[in-house]
C-alpha cells in the first residue's frame, strides 16, 4: 500500500525534490502538494526579467498545473496552511480544511526582511520575492516616476534594473560602501557601481534608512543623518529569514532555520524540512546549488537509499545587469597566512583574482571576465597545488596546465 506524502510549498527546492522523487520512487507514494500562491511552480530566479518586461510569466513557469495532472499529483494552488498536528499526522488549511499525511515535507521557503521602521507598511513600499511583488512594481512603475531600492545586493541591483528599464528614475540605497559585499572585493565592486552608473543607476551609499515619509503613500526615506530622498515607490532587498512559523507551530526543533539530519528529517521523524526553510550544522541557505543538493538527498532517502547531506563549497555566477561576476572561498583573502595575485585589464574592466595559501586556491573573485571560473573552482574544491604554474594560471589555460586538467571533470 502506497503511503501519502504531503508537501508544504511549491518554490523551487520543492519542485525539485519532486521531480527527483518521481525518478527514483514514484510507486512508493501518493502525492498532495499546497501551494501558497495560486499557480504551480515557476523560476523564482528569473523574476528580474518579468520585471524589466524581458520575458513574461508563463515563460518562467516550470512546473504548471498540467504538470502535476500528468504525474497524478494532487495540487491545491493558492492555498496556505496554518497548522501542523504532529500528533494526529494533520495539517490545516486557512479555511479549515484537513489532510492526514504520512510524510510530511516542509518546503517553505524564506520570507523577505521587511526592516521594522516608521513607515515601512505604508503603500508603495514592497519586497522583490515573488509574482505578486512584480505585478506591484510594474503598476507603479505605470503610474509613477521616483523609486528607492533599499539594498545593495543582487536582488536589489535586479530590481533597479527592472525599474529602470520601466522608465523610473532608480536610486539604490546601500548601508556598506561596497555592493554585493557578500561576493566581491572593493576593487570589483568599485567596477561594478562605475557600470551601473553608466547604465543610468544612482546611489546613496553608505546610507541608512530610518524611516519612510508620507501620508497615504510613499513620498520619501529619511536617512540616519537626517538627509531625505523623495521617492514614490520603496522595495526593500535588505535580505531573507527561513519561514519557520509552521515548524515552531508544531513543536519541531528551530533555531535560526528548522533543523535537519544529514537526511533532511527533522525533529519529528515522519517530518522532512528542505530549502531556504531548514537550518543544517549551524548553516542556513539561499542559493540554488545547495537546496538542489538537499532534494536529491531527500529523494534518494525517500526511495529508501542511504544519501546523507554534506555541506560543499559553493560558488557564486552572477550576471548583473549583463556583467558576469563570479566569487567563491575566501575572496577577501582574510585567512591567515593567505595571498592574494591579481590580474585587471583597465581598457577592458576586467578584473580577476585568486587568493592562495600553501600554494593551493582557497578564494577567487572574478569581474567581467569570468572565463576559466569554472576550471579554478575545481582547483579550489580539489585543493590542487599550482605551484608549477602559480605565475601564469590567471593568463588562462594556454598558460597553466593545471587549468587544463579540470575540464571535463
Amino acid at each position: 500500500m502506497k503511503k501519502k506524502l504531503v508537501q508544504i510549498g511549491a518554490g523551487m527546492a520543492g519542485m525539485r525534490f519532486l521531480e527527483r522523487l518521481i525518478e527514483h520512487a514514484d510507486q512508493h507514494y501518493t502525492i498532495e502538494v499546497f501551494g501558497k500562491e495560486p499557480w504551480g511552480g515557476y523560476n523564482r530566479i528569473m523574476l528580474s526579467p518579468v520585471l524589466a518586461g524581458e520575458k513574461q510569466l508563463p515563460e518562467i513557469m516550470t512546473h504548471p498545473p498540467a504538470w502535476f495532472e500528468q504525474h497524478h499529483i494532487h495540487f491545491h494552488p493558492g492555498i496556505s496552511i496554518v497548522a501542523i498536528d504532529t500528533e494526529r499526522k494533520v495539517i490545516r488549511d486557512a479555511q479549515g480544511n484537513e489532510t492526514d499525511y504520512d510524510i510530511l515535507i516542509i518546503a517553505t521557503g524564506s520570507d523577505p526582511f521587511i526592516l521594522p521602521i516608521p513607515g515601512h507598511d505604508l503603500p508603495g513600499v514592497v519586497s522583490f520575492r515573488d509574482i505578486r511583488d512584480v505585478d506591484l512594481m510594474i503598476e507603479a512603475s505605470g503610474k509613477h516616476t521616483r523609486a528607492a531600492v533599499i539594498g545593495g545586493g543582487l536582488l536589489g541591483l535586479e530590481a533597479a534594473y527592472g525599474l529602470i528599464k520601466r522608465g523610473m528614475d532608480v536610486t539604490v540605497v546601500h548601508l556598506v560602501e561596497t555592493l554585493l559585499e557578500r561576493q566581491l572585493d572593493a576593487t570589483a565592486a568599485e567596477l561594478l557601481r562605475q557600470d551601473l552608473q553608466a547604465k543610468g543607476f544612482k546611489f546613496a551609499m553608505p546610507k541608512q534608512t530610518a524611516r519612510i515619509l508620507g501620508d497615504t503613500r510613499v513620498e520619501a526615506i529619511e536617512f540616519a543623518d537626517g538627509e531625505q530622498l523623495e521617492t514614490d515607490l520603496v522595495v526593500m532587498a535588505v535580505g531573507i529569514r527561513p519561514n519557520t512559523h509552521l515548524a515552531q507551530q508544531a513543536g519541531l526543533s528551530v533555531k535560526r532555520g528548522i533543523i535537519v539530519n544529514d537526511q533532511m528529517r527533522t525533529s519529528d521523524p515522519s517530518i522532512y524540512a528542505l530549502g531556504e526553510c531548514v537550518e543544517f550544522d549551524g548553516q542556513t541557505f539561499g542559493l540554488v546549488a545547495p537546496l538542489y543538493e538537499q532534494a536529491e538527498v531527500l529523494a534518494r532517502v525517500l526511495a529508501g537509499e542511504d544519501a546523507h547531506y554534506t555541506i560543499s563549497d559553493t560558488a557564486t555566477m552572477l550576471k548583473v545587469t549583463g556583467i558576469n561576476l563570479f566569487s567563491a572561498g575566501d575572496y577577501l583573502g582574510e585567512e591567515e597566512g593567505a595571498e592574494s595575485i591579481i590580474w585587471q585589464d583597465h581598457a577592458q574592466r576586467a578584473y580577476r583574482k585568486l587568493v592562495i595559501r600553501d600554494n593551493r586556491i582557497t578564494g577567487s573573485v572574478m569581474y567581467g571576465d569570468t572565463y576559466d571560473s569554472h576550471a579554478i573552482f575545481e582547483l579550489l574544491k580539489s585543493k590542487r597545488d599550482i605551484s608549477a604554474c602559480r605565475p601564469n594560471i590567471l593568463l588562462g589555460q594556454g598558460y597553466c596546465k593545471e587549468l587544463n586538467q579540470t575540464r571535463g571533470t
